[in-house]
């Protein structure tokens, strides 16, 4: 509080000397000058110290009343009108007190419209600082409301790209179980291999589970993971090849290639006659991942579109390029933007 008085105080002060040196610069040049610019400087000091004053006091009037943001034209009138009844009030009575102390007139004789005159310059003033009030005020709700608006905004990415992630980890793990629930029928030793690789991917995916990006040797090792656990359900009919240079300098969305090399499992056919073929390479700064193209029947051609618009949607809450998809005749790829962190 003392801090704040003091630099209205020094503000107030700095207006003052303002107003003498657009009045009187010459007085600046001697002593005798600055001497006779005393009661003017008071006077000054004084009348700055009451317009401001009543400015701050309509602002906090107005400002949980009316909105710059909702209600700008009515916040206007009623600064203007407010402030400016205010200065002409407060300045008529500052101009009566100081010329009947400095015993310009007696209260017999009081001269009514010498003293409006008087006003004229405090208006002027008054003015000015209704001018630097407003936009002020204006400013600082319009800044105020676009950083909300921001965090409301980034609240809200946030809250759906989490929403987006959540969706991987039940979907995962209820198709590896359906996996394990087949094979445990088939191959006690493979279904406990399985056991233990699904063990390390579900420790991957919660790992990562609070994570925005990771980094893309993690999400390789990831993926070799998978499709191990893969391989041990369908031996030759799924074959796999990796080729990347520069794993360490990059990040994508995690559990991006899950979703992927699931998609490529579930939608196409893998058997001894037709292997299924699933290839990952950096291109650039993009990751592709591509599958020969040998659809099962029984799946309608846009059932794998939730994967996909899911690892789209969540390039786009980051802020990035969203993946592109080809189909080709034999071949279906997808390329991964992969980023970099500033």
């Amino acid at each position: 509080m003392h801090r704040g008085a003091l630099s209205f105080a020094l503000v107030n002060l700095g207006i003052a000397t303002l107003l003498m040196l657009i009045f009187c610069p010459s007085c600046f040049l001697s002593l005798e000058g600055l001497k006779s610019l005393i009661p003017d400087f008071i006077y000054s000091f004084l009348i700055s110290m009451i317009l401001s004053f009543g400015g701050g006091k309509v602002e906090e009037l107005y400002e949980k009343r009316v909105s710059w943001i909702y209600e700008p034209v009515k916040r206007l009138i009623l600064t203007v009108a407010t402030y400016m009844a205010y200065s002409f009030v407060a300045s008529f009575i500052f101009v009566f007190a100081f010329t009947y102390l400095d015993g310009q007139f007696e209260l017999s004789d009081i001269p009514w419209r010498s003293i409006s005159s008087f006003t004229t310059t405090p208006m002027t003033v008054a003015l000015v600082f209704m001018a630097i009030f407003t936009t002020a005020s204006w400013l600082g709700e319009w800044r105020k409301s676009a950083i909300e608006a921001e965090q409301l905004k980034s609240e809200r990415l946030a809250f759906q790209y989490q929403s987006l992630k959540d969706q991987l980890n039940p979907h995962f793990l209820f198709n590896s179980l359906n996996v394990l629930s087949n094979l445990v029928y088939e191959d006690a030793d493979r279904s406990a291999a399985f056991i233990q690789k699904l063990s390390r991917i579900y420790r991957y995916v919660l790992d990562v589970q609070q994570e925005d990006l990771v980094a893309l040797d993690r999400e390789l090792e990831f993926a070799r993971d998978y499709m191990a656990l893969q391989q041990i359900r369908f031996d030759q009919s799924l074959q796999f090849q990796l080729e990347i240079q520069e794993a360490d300098r990059y990040f994508i969305p995690p559990l991006s290639l899950q979703l992927l090399l699931e998609n490529a499992i579930k939608h196409n056919v893998a058997s001894g006659a037709k292997p299924l073929l699933i290839h990952i390479s950096q291109e650039g700064n993009e990751l592709w991942i591509s599958n020969t193209f040998q659809p099962k029947s029984s799946l309608p051609p846009s059932s794998n579109r939730l994967g996909l618009s899911n690892i789209q949607k969540r390039y786009g809450l980051l802020g990035e390029r969203e993946p592109t998809i080809q189909k080709l005749d034999d071949r279906f790829i997808v390329q991964l933007p992969l980023l970099r962190l500033s």
